[in-house]
């Protein structure tokens, strides 16, 4: 952990002014920075001998909507016994647009070589209706895909991108299918028909469901700091 502490703090000396945030977790450190500061702080981290981050191992982009108030987390039983929680909210609303609440971010990993460490970057997007980044292709050429990946499942565009176009989804897609918002059967579905003996675009047939079942248990084996002589003896209890 000296090495990440010293790293956060050539971070913040270099970078000061520039970094919105810069922290420790999952052993590694994360900067987060503005869209306005991204080439100036990404350019010094490759080219600084301090840092010589020369190689971007990977660029993604995140949809925050619903973050932090997921349907997963419940301390009650559903009364179908079959859903994935029992109140669904969101904490950002499709139908409530914020300019600059920072729905999309996009995360760049980067990697030095020399000094052997890694680097989080995180910037945020402050245009929700059109989430907008410039292009780093130009620091690290091995963006170039990642970007149209972003671009293509997010809706992200990437200014300055010589090719910016979609890399994963079929022709005439329409959507973005990794913003949480899209449906998770989509709009539409693909199959050959064997009389036009080509292949045809319909509406979806499938129905959505919910097959996951939870089950709230609140007993000695999930509860923490409990004397393990003291679970054992009821679990034998329980069990007789």
């Amino acid at each position: 952990m000296s090495d990440l502490r010293i790293l956060k703090e050539k971070l913040e000396q270099q970078f000061s002014g520039k970094l919105s945030e810069c922290s420790i977790a999952h052993g590694e450190v994360t900067i987060e920075i503005s869209a306005e500061n991204l080439l100036d702080v990404c350019t010094g981290l490759r080219d600084d001998a301090g840092f010589k981050f020369e190689i971007m191992v990977d660029l993604c982009g995140i949809d925050y909507l619903e973050y932090g108030s997921t349907e997963w987390t419940t301390n009650a039983s559903t009364d179908t016994g079959f859903s994935r929680g029992v109140s669904r909210e969101r904490c950002w609303s499709p139908e409530d647009v914020e300019e600059g609440s920072g729905r999309f971010a996009v995360v760049i990993h980067l990697l030095s070589i020399f000094n052997n460490q890694r680097l989080r970057v995180r910037v945020r997007l402050e245009n929700n209706q059109l989430p907008l980044l410039p292009s780093v292709t130009g620091i690290w050429s091995s963006a170039d895909w990642y970007e149209r990946e972003a671009f293509d499942l997010f809706g992200i565009v990437f200014e300055g991108h010589s090719d910016l176009r979609r890399i994963l989804s079929d022709y005439g897609f329409i959507g973005y299918p990794f913003r949480k918002d899209y449906p998770l059967t989509g709009h539409v579905e693909m199959r050959y028909d064997p009389e036009k003996k080509r292949v045809i675009y319909q509406p979806v047939t499938i129905d959505p469901r919910v097959l996951v079942p939870k089950v709230i248990r609140n007993d000695h084996r999930y509860e923490s700091g409990q004397p393990k002589e003291s679970a054992q003896q009821e679990g034998g209890a329980s069990d007789a």
